[in-house]
């Protein structure tokens, strides 16, 4: 008798966005946009500037809701969920700009990243009455800044690091939560080209790891030689998407990006 064969591995997408559409009054700074990312990959999402790539991230990311469409996390519709209930749920995103708490320590820091998902109440970690909950926090806190090399700064105020360290430790903040899906905002914005390649493989370890990452960057070196698919925007609107090597060559995307930099292209919200 023959061995069964093994289940067929799942299409479906973990993060797919329907028809989506946000409009601020008269602006239409995202338009019908659609695109699925496939779980264990990296998935960039490129533009050129006010093509509505950010716009999209904080729909993603429950900081919009969207005027029309969906967006659906493991075929769940999570339109309009607040940021801290899609945290719990895995989808955890980054910030072009900083958001640590710049008088606290690096720890502390890490630590606010791992309630970011935790279900203990506020009142009882306040209280607390929940230490084994507090402990499971101090831990996978500090294994987080280890995966970052930024263990030995642990006791540092965030204030003293340069600004390398201080978009690690934001990652380090995001992956404490323990994320599926990590929803990366620029996160090669000011970075020396050594700091961009280190930066590079420790996304390609968050992908080992079991963690599906969708990024939005202007560097296009480090998104065509890191990411699996790109899906590029343009007034809104998906343009293309495919591999780097067909997006790099696609002529859309090089009229797209041609016309943004001779002032052609008009411009959008981001």
């Amino acid at each position: 008798m023959n061995a069964p064969a093994d289940p067929p591995i799942s299409e479906a997408p973990i993060l797919e966005a329907r028809g989506l559409t946000r409009r601020f009054g008269g602006l239409v700074a995202v338009d019908d946009f659609s695109f699925a990312v496939r779980e264990g990959t990296i998935h960039g999402l490129i533009g050129p500037n006010g093509a509505g790539k950010t716009t999209t991230f904080n729909v993603i990311s429950g900081f919009y809701a969207p005027t029309a469409g969906q967006v659906l996390y493991r075929g769940r519709d999570i339109s309009g969920r607040k940021t801290s209930a899609l945290a719990a749920m895995g989808l955890v995103r980054t910030f072009q700009g900083s958001t640590l708490f710049q008088e606290f320590s690096v720890l502390d820091n890490a630590r606010v990243g791992r309630h970011l998902g935790a279900r203990s109440g506020f009142l009882s970690r306040l209280l607390g009455t929940d230490r084994a909950s507090e402990a499971d926090a101090d831990a996978r806190a500090r294994q987080s800044l280890a995966f970052f090399g930024l263990e030995d700064l642990a006791d540092e105020p965030v204030s003293n690091l340069p600004h390398g360290h201080q978009r690690m430790l934001g990652m380090a903040v995001a992956l404490a939560a323990e994320p599926k899906v990590l929803l990366l905002d620029e996160p090669f914005t000011g970075m020396n080209p050594e700091e961009t390649r280190r930066m590079m493989d420790l996304v390609r370890r968050i992908r080992d790891d079991g963690v599906t990452v969708m990024l939005v960057e202007h560097d296009m070196q480090a998104v065509m030689n890191l990411c699996d698919i790109i899906t590029v925007m343009n007034f809104g609107a998906l343009l293309v998407e495919g591999a780097p090597d067909e997006v790099r060559n696609d002529p859309a995307v090089i009229e797209a990006y041609l016309g943004s930099a001779t002032g052609n292209g008009a411009g959008h919200a981001a």
